[in-house]
């Protein structure tokens, strides 16, 4: 116990809370805003000033006025979303190393030479790319308006679809269209297993099987709903289920769980391993310590060449209008 000036007992702080109140310290201080994906860890979300998918965070920020550092608490290619929308602002991520597989999986060299194999088609790219592959992109895509962009398109047209092939192939499936798939893949989401999901589903046979795009074609025909982050946790606000089975990346598990706490949300576990839950490690590498020590320093800040940038934020433009 610590005595304070008044004599009185006070309970000793815990580094977390020292973190916390340093954190809403260096907000105020340095104009800060703390965005987070929901795939973070849960004390990350509790300290953020909005969470939210990607693309959502950096529009989101974007409409701040008086904001002058955003620390996004994401991966990578976030931050550079970020930076592509607020290029006044300085944006800083807590970990530099917190990439992700699925944008890793697609070089955007290489996404170059794939284009240039596929001559007079239209370049649709998942939002979850790198600034570089964006930059080659006609129009990008959420997994939440994907299907309403595609289909803004002539019935005839030559589409190249990059990264996800599994979001690919669930819009075809919709749409009935073929476009041409990149061969990436979100490495959570190519884990679950669809053995375990049906058996949670005979352990639980009233849960309702909330799944994401991004999942494999097994996985999302067992699904009561296939959307997005945020379309999930909406689905599940509006359902009369008590019980839900969720098929994405466990760290939703924290908002689904505050916003209905009556109700129950058990995660769907990986195909290997013993963990009841599905978790990206690169999401994970962020922590209240990192998020407290890069707005405190200001590093490490995400830049990127203009010209780049320029290039990257026509399709996201395009993208709005179509949207």
């Amino acid at each position: 116990m610590n005595v304070d000036n008044t004599g009185g007992a006070t309970p000793s702080m815990t580094e977390k809370d020292m973190l916390i109140r340093e954190i809403e310290r260096l907000k105020k201080e340095k104009k800060a805003v703390v965005l987070a994906h929901y795939y973070q860890r849960p004390e990350i979300q509790d300290v953020a000033d909005h969470i939210g998918d990607s693309l959502a965070l950096a529009r989101y920020a974007s409409t701040l006025k008086d904001v002058e550092m955003i620390v996004l608490c994401g991966v990578h290619f976030m931050g550079e979303t970020a930076k592509i929308l607020s290029p006044d602002k300085k944006v800083v991520i807590p970990d530099l190393e917190a990439g992700c597989s699925l944008a890793d999986s697609c070089d955007a060299e290489e996404f170059k030479k794939f284009i240039d194999r596929h001559p007079g088609h239209t370049v649709v790219s998942y939002v979850n790319t790198s600034v570089g592959v964006k930059a080659l992109t006609d129009v990008l895509v959420t997994s939440g308006n994907a299907v309403k962009i595609v289909e803004s398109f002539p019935k005839d047209e030559k589409i190249i679809f990059g990264p996800d092939r599994n979001l690919g192939n669930y819009i075809n499936s919709i749409t009935g269209r073929e476009m041409v798939l990149w061969d990436g893949a979100c490495h959570v989401h190519e884990q679950f297993s669809m053995e375990k999901l049906v058996a949670l589903k005979k352990e639980h046979p009233q849960a309702k099987v909330l799944v994401h795009p991004e999942c494999k074609k097994a996985l999302r025909l067992l699904a009561d709903k296939v959307g997005s982050t945020a379309a999930l946790i909406d689905y599940a606000g509006n359902s009369d289920a008590d019980e839900f089975i969720v098929v994405t990346e466990s760290g939703i598990m924290h908002e689904l769980e505050k916003k209905f706490p009556e109700k129950r949300f058990i995660a769907a576990p990986p195909e290997d391993g013993g963990c009841a839950c599905n978790e990206c490690g690169f999401m994970k590498l962020n922590t209240l310590k990192k998020l407290y020590e890069c707005m405190r320093d200001g590093q490490p800040e995400i830049l990127v060449d203009e010209k780049v940038a320029a290039a990257a934020r026509r399709p996201i433009e395009r993208m709005l209008e179509l949207s």
